[in-house]
C-alpha cells in the first residue's frame, strides 16, 4: 500500500491512500488543512508587524517585513538587522512557527528592529514562474540599493544597521556591497557562499545541463519542488516521479526535488535529523519555483573562480564592477562567513572566500563553521537557536552600541 497527498486548491491537504499493484485508491481521501499557513508571521510574538512593499531599481515590486518591540525608552532602536534570504526561499525561512526562529531570537536578545527582504528571488513573488532573464547582478544593482534606502527612511542614517544574509542571497548582497552600491553597513554575516562559488561536483555537472534542458528540451519555464502536487501525467508531476525514484531517504517528494534543483546528496541542503517534521511535511512551502536563468550566472562564476559579471561591456551594467572579488579590496564592513561542515551545496565556498578576502582586505573577515550541520539547517534546523544563532548575535554584538 502506497500514501500519498497533495495540496488542494482550498489550502487544504488531501491524503489517501493507493495500492502499488492496481493503482487503486482506496477509502475515503482526508481532507486537513496546513499545520501552517503560508506567508505567516506567526512563530514571531510580542512584536509589531509591518509591510513595506517598495520597487527595485528597475521598477519590480518588492517587499520588506519589519518586526518591532518598542525599546524600553520607547525611543527608536539604535540597532536594526536586515534578514536575506536565498534563492527558491523567502522571508518565510526566518519565521517559522514550530521551532525558534532567527527574527524572534534577534527580537529576545537585544535586537528590537528586525527586517526581512523578499527580493526578486524569492518565492513569495511570481517572477520566478517565467523564463525571464534575471541574473545575480540585477539583484545586486537594482533590489539591495533601494531595500537600503526604504529601510532608512524608517530608521534614520544615524543607526547601526546590520546584515544576516544566506546563500544566493549572501552573494548578491556581497556583490552590492562590493560595488559600493550599499552603504552604511554596521556588520554582516553571510552563510554558505559570498564572493566565491565551489560547489560539489556533481551540482556543476547540473549547471551546464540544467538551463538548456529544462527551458529547450522540456519546454519549461523554470524548476518547481511543488511538481508532486501537479495533477497526474503533467510533466512537471512524471519529472518529480523520476526524481523521486532517485531519493529513497525519505517519503516527502518535494524534498526529492529540493535536493535535484540545489546540490549533491540525499538530501542535499539539509540533514533529516536537524529538522522538525513540521519543517520537513512543509519543504514545498518553503522552497519555491525558480526560472534557471540564475544557475547561468552561477555557472559563469563557478567557471571564473570568483564573482564576476554576467554581461561585462552591457551599459545597464555599468555601476557594477567586472570582478567583485577584485573590487572587495575596499571593503570595511566587518565580516562574519559562516557555512556549515557539511554544506552539500555550496561546500567550501566561504572558506574559499575568506582565504581570498584575507589578503585583500585584510583583518575585515573571519570565519566559523557550524560542526554537524549543513546549508539550510543552519537557519532553518529545529535547534538552530540553540547552535547557532548565539554565534551570529555575537558578531552583531561586537559591533552593536
Amino acid at each position: 500500500m502506497e500514501y500519498f497527498g497533495l495540496w488542494g486548491l482550498s489550502g487544504q491537504f488531501v491524503t489517501g491512500c493507493r495500492d502499488r499493484t492496481t493503482g487503486a485508491e482506496e477509502g475515503q481521501c482526508r481532507m486537513q488543512r496546513r499545520r501552517i499557513p503560508l506567508f505567516t508571521s506567526e512563530g514571531v510574538r510580542d512584536a509589531e508587524v509591518t509591510v513595506h512593499p517598495f520597487a527595485a531599481g528597475d521598477g519590480l515590486g518588492l517587499t520588506l517585513t519589519r518586526y518591532r518591540r518598542p525599546s524600553a525608552a520607547g525611543t527608536a532602536p539604535a540597532d536594526a538587522v536586515l534578514l536575506v534570504h536565498g534563492l527558491t526561499t523567502s522571508s518565510d525561512m526566518f519565521v517559522m512557527p514550530e521551532h525558534e526562529d532567527l527574527t524572534s531570537y534577534l527580537l529576545d536578545h537585544g535586537y528590537p528592529d528586525v527586517w526581512a527582504l523578499d527580493h526578486r528571488m524569492s518565492n513569495r513573488f511570481p517572477y520566478d514562474l517565467a523564463a525571464h532573464r534575471f541574473t545575480l547582478d540585477d539583484v545586486a544593482l537594482h533590489d539591495f540599493p533601494t531595500a537600503f534606502a526604504e529601510i532608512r527612511a524608517h530608521i534614520g542614517p544615524a543607526a547601526r544597521l546590520h546584515v544576516i544574509a544566506h546563500c544566493l542571497g549572501g552573494v548578491t548582497f556581497a556583490m552590492s556591497l562590493a560595488a559600493g552600491l550599499v552603504t552604511g553597513v554596521t556588520s554582516a554575516v553571510v552563510n554558505s557562499s559570498a564572493l566565491v562559488l565551489r560547489p560539489p561536483r556533481w551540482s556543476r555537472c547540473k549547471l551546464r545541463v540544467v538551463p538548456g534542458l529544462t527551458e529547450y528540451v522540456l519546454g519549461l519555464p523554470y524548476l518547481n519542488p511543488a511538481w508532486p502536487q501537479d495533477a497526474r501525467f503533467t510533466r512537471g508531476r512524471m519529472i518529480a516521479r523520476l526524481v523521486s525514484l532517485c531519493h529513497p531517504e525519505c517519503r516527502e517528494p518535494a524534498c526529492h526535488m529540493v535536493s535535484a534543483m540545489w546540490g549533491s546528496g540525499r538530501p542535499a541542503l539539509y540533514d533529516h535529523a536537524l529538522m522538525s517534521p513540521v519543517t520537513h511535511e512543509r519543504v514545498a512551502d518553503l522552497f519555491g519555483a525558480t526560472g534557471v536563468h540564475y544557475y547561468r550566472h552561477i555557472r559563469a562564476i563557478v567557471r571564473a573562480g570568483r564573482a564576476v559579471k554576467y554581461r561585462p561591456g552591457d551599459p545597464a551594467y555599468r555601476d557594477l564592477p567586472d570582478d567583485y572579488l577584485e573590487a572587495a579590496a575596499g571593503l570595511t564592513t566587518p565580516l562574519l562567513l559562516t557555512t556549515g561542515e557539511h554544506n552539500h551545496v555550496m561546500a567550501d565556498s566561504n572558506p574559499a572566500c575568506q582565504r581570498e578576502l584575507a589578503t585583500r582586505a585584510p583583518g575585515l573577515s573571519r570565519l566559523h563553521v557550524f560542526p554537524g550541520y549543513g546549508h539550510q539547517d543552519v537557519f532553518m534546523g529545529k535547534d538552530s537557536a540553540r547552535d547557532i544563532f548565539p554565534h551570529l548575535t555575537a558578531f552583531l554584538d561586537e559591533h552593536a552600541g
